[in-house]
C-alpha cells in the first residue's frame, strides 16, 4: 500500500450517504443509511480489502445524534470520505 489517503484521527465527512450492506448488524435493513452526506467523523484505523489488496478501506466513527458522539467503527472505500465540510445552502 502506497499511497494513504487519511490517516488515524483525520476528520472525515460522509461525500455520500453511507449505507447498510448488511454487514452492519442493528440498522434497520429498511432505511440502512448508516451516515448522510456531509456527516462528520474520524478516522480510526485503515487497511486493504482482504479480496483486493489495492483497495483501501478506511474504519470511520461518524458523530451521531445531536450530542455528537461517536457510533460504531464502519468500513468506508475513499470515494466515500472528502475533508471538504458541505456548505449549508
Amino acid at each position: 500500500m502506497e499511497k494513504i489517503q487519511y490517516e488515524v484521527g483525520d476528520m472525515v465527512f460522509a461525500a455520500e450517504d453511507i449505507l447498510n450492506d448488511g454487514g452492519m448488524p442493528g440498522i434497520d435493513e429498511e432505511e440502512g443509511l448508516i451516515a448522510a452526506a456531509g456527516t462528520r467523523g474520524v478516522v480510526v484505523h485503515f487497511g486493504v480489502a482482504e479480496m483486493d489488496e489495492t483497495q483501501e478501506i478506511y474504519l470511520v466513527q461518524f458523530e451521531n445524534g445531536p450530542d455528537g458522539n461517536l457510533g460504531n467503527p464502519v468500513g468506508c472505500l475513499p470515494e466515500e470520505l472528502t475533508q471538504e465540510e458541505a456548505i449549508s445552502a
